[in-house]
């Protein structure tokens, strides 16, 4: 699996995630949907430098233009409910899109929240056989989410290609994902985290990504 990390380049992604960190700044959920939506904006357009690519011509008002355009087509996948702005960034630019979504979420298992089991009751998916999937999910923490949505979503067919987009990974879940997903898969990152905690947080991560969005869940 290859690993394109946006953090090790200077870009507004640096200033979008310094923002998405900021327990002050983050306090405008908002805003913080909308730094995220950003990040989704920027890895669209890089992504699409990698996308196939072939020559059409068109007619405008005064003569024909040939112009160089993306064949792929393309599924957009989410994992609800935190991944949401992420997709809706990518989805501003992959317009055309076809879109898939899934629930995959945590129960801790002990009342230490320490054992972690991630659930997945719900999909919703178009045919991927020979499409690329682009399946973004904000916090990378484990890579188990990641790794069961996508399974899941392979009941609808073979994909031609995967791109997976986080903003934050720990270096515990991409260990996790280059054991457990093709070799071939590309995943983009805004940062890579060092430490996931006993509570299966990532440290310094940004807290709860889904509470911050959308509010705090029972």
């Amino acid at each position: 699996m290859k690993v394109i990390n946006l953090s090790e380049q200077n870009s507004l992604v640096c200033q979008f995630l310094k923002e998405l960190r900021s327990q002050d700044i983050q306090k405008d959920s908002m805003r913080f949907r909308r730094n995220i939506e950003r990040i989704g904006e920027v890895m669209a357009y890089e992504i699409s430098k990698t996308l196939d690519y072939a020559e059409e011509t068109i007619q405008t008002p005064l003569a024909p233009c040939t112009l160089s355009v993306p064949q792929d087509k393309i599924v957009l996948g989410t994992i609800l409910r935190a991944g949401m702005p992420l997709h809706d960034g990518m989805f501003h630019y992959f317009d055309k899109a076809e879109n898939a979504f899934i629930s995959a979420y945590r129960i801790y298992k002990d009342e230490a929240h320490t054992e972690v089991d991630i659930v997945v009751e719900y999909m919703a998916s178009p045919s991927l056989e020979g499409k690329t999937l682009i399946l973004p999910d904000p916090m990378l923490a484990t890579g188990g989410s990641m790794e069961l949505s996508y399974k899941a979503l392979l009941k609808n067919g073979t994909p031609k290609k995967v791109i997976l987009a986080s903003v934050i990974a720990t270096e515990q879940a991409i260990d996790f994902l280059q054991k457990t997903m093709p070799e071939d898969v590309t995943l983009w990152v805004g940062a890579i985290d060092p430490i996931l905690n006993e509570h299966k947080y990532i440290v310094p991560g940004l807290g709860d990504a889904g509470d911050l969005c959308f509010g705090e869940k029972l």
